[in-house]
């Protein structure tokens, strides 16, 4: 059995503190990767996150994460945009770390390349479950457990 690589490709936006190393999103992506791929990801402010959300799905705020699979590629690539305001606040909020977020979010991304999806309760189990049992063994709790402060 072959191994599979990853090309990872790291842009930024601006300079955020305590940000995980590219080291670190490369092993989050590869934890959940089934194939080859050529990946970007791009760590972006609220602007940019605002102006990508509203250019292709047609909402006019920020959200977390946004995936761009290129299909029919071969290997498998895409690009991921990574919100981080709104990622730290999320965490905040969630009594999560940043980085266990953005873990969940770079494998959440990365099932989204590879055509997992969550738009009815049966693509949401499937794809959460892949998402606890990864994290799971990359030492990160379920992200779908409420956690008390």
């Amino acid at each position: 059995m072959n191994k599979i690589t990853l090309t990872l490709v790291l842009q930024r936006a601006k300079v955020w503190s305590a940000l995980p190393s590219k080291q670190d999103i490369h092993q989050w992506i590869m934890s959940s990767l089934l194939e080859d791929a050529d990946v970007t990801v791009r760590l972006i402010d609220e602007d940019e996150g605002r102006n990508l959300n509203n250019q292709f799905r047609s909402k006019d705020y920020a959200t977390n994460v946004l995936t761009f699979p290129y299909p029919e590629t071969s290997p498998l690539s895409g690009d991921i945009a990574l919100c981080i305001p709104v990622i730290e606040r999320e965490a905040r909020a969630q009594n999560k770390t940043v980085r266990d977020h953005l873990a969940h979010l770079c494998i959440h991304a990365t099932l989204h390349l590879q055509n997992f999806d969550h738009q009815n309760t049966a693509e949401r189990e499937v794809m959460e479950n892949m998402e606890i049992d990864t994290l799971q063994k990359i030492g990160i709790s379920n992200p779908y457990e409420e956690k008390i402060s």
